[in-house]
């Protein structure tokens, strides 16, 4: 039996925020994925092989770009540097956008630049997860972590179920890393 399919209803245009907005905002998604690199030795010995690259990445109206430092870390790259790796998100509906994360897929998206440096954000996306279960235990200890976070899985499947094709990629847990 497959998963209900929802029509994708026409939204108004998502908000432009104010540029100081913008770059608090941009300043936390750089602090969250560091921390989350940090976790990983793999991925900052890759990162620092890119050192002082940058990664551009668009989504609608919103822009980021990254540029690798020597420890293998990110950092928000000036904003009128030219990106060595451009990526922009195709899928432009935000809903449509969750499905198609929700279901564990990526959306469409046109690359282009470094080819060796796509190859290398193509394997961090892959192989590196952010461990919410271990980060919320060193603050509320593991049991109620453990279940908090049982809770959110629940959440993540019945999610799953209204996405298309839903049940095949429910299957995983996406709250850790690959096996």
């Amino acid at each position: 039996m497959s998963a209900p399919s929802f029509p994708t209803l026409p939204l108004p245009p998502l908000p432009q925020l104010p540029p100081w907005l913008t770059r608090e905002i941009q300043q936390r998604i750089v602090l969250l994925l560091n921390h989350v690199l940090q976790q990983e030795p793999e991925a900052m010995a890759r990162l620092s092989r890119r050192k002082g690259q940058i990664a551009g990445m668009e989504y609608a109206q919103y822009a980021i770009q990254f540029i690798a430092t020597p420890v293998g870390l990110l950092d928000l790259a000036p904003e009128d540097a030219e990106p060595d790796l451009s990526i922009r998100v195709l899928d432009t509906q935000p809903l449509a956008l969750l499905q198609i994360l929700l279901r564990g897929d990526k959306p469409r998206m046109e690359i282009s630049g470094d080819v060796m440096l796509a190859a290398e954000v193509n394997w961090l996306v892959d192989h590196v997860r952010w461990d919410a279960e271990e980060d919320l235990s060193r603050i509320v200890g593991d049991v109620p972590a453990h279940t908090m976070m049982g809770f959110v899985r629940q959440a993540l499947v019945m999610l799953r179920k209204f996405a298309p094709h839903g049940a095949a990629a429910s299957d995983s847990d996406p709250t850790q890393g690959p096996a």
